[in-house]
């Protein structure tokens, strides 16, 4: 696989896509799979919100797609919390990972149309590559995190890249209020 930051990011949405497909299939999977799920769509999340969805604003100028995404995001952490917090064999568990499916599918379909071309077009290969690095390790330095429970420094991350302002001077509670999906 190589190092580029959109081939990377590509790679993590068809294994959610595979993943959602495993628990829809088979639910006998739910128990191991939900957290596998659950922990690679919040790093995946965090790592595009800290390495690419900045760059992706200044250098490859997709503004408003980035402020769009990242409340998708936010939407999606929101959903990954409700099907973490159900039975797996419920029917609210069917319900929120529907839900969930409905969400990602819509904002990786956005996401391939518009912010990752963008970044194709707009960066050059070495750039690609350093953002993949880096996206790459900041991945790897989320996996543990659970959805629901950002950091302060990393909701006034997602603040920026809504263009939120006053984010600095807002207190963690107020920064969660901020970004949360209307």
């Amino acid at each position: 696989m190589s190092g580029d930051v959109v081939d990377l990011i590509m790679a993590d949405h068809r294994e959610v896509e595979r993943l959602f497909d495993e628990l829809k299939t088979h639910p006998e999977t739910r128990p191991l799979l939900t957290p596998v799920l659950s922990a690679l769509l919040t790093a995946h999340s965090r790592a595009e919100e800290a390495e690419v969805y900045p760059v992706a604003k200044t250098e490859a100028h997709e503004t408003e797609e980035v402020a769009h995404s990242q409340e998708e995001h936010e939407e999606a952490e929101e959903l990954l919390v409700r099907l973490n917090g159900a039975d797996p064999e419920s029917p609210e568990f069917d319900r929120a990972l529907q839900q969930l499916i409905d969400a990602v599918t819509h904002h990786v379909e956005e996401e391939e149309s518009t912010v990752l071309p963008g970044m194709k077009t707009g960066l050059d290969d070495a750039r690609r590559a350093e953002l993949g690095a880096a996206f790459a390790a900041s991945r790897a330095q989320h996996l543990g995190d659970e959805p629901g429970h950002a950091s302060r420094e990393e909701l006034e991350l997602q603040a920026r890249n809504m263009d939120i302002s006053g984010a600095s001077n807002m207190d963690k509670a107020a920064l969660k209020d901020a970004v949360k999906p209307e």
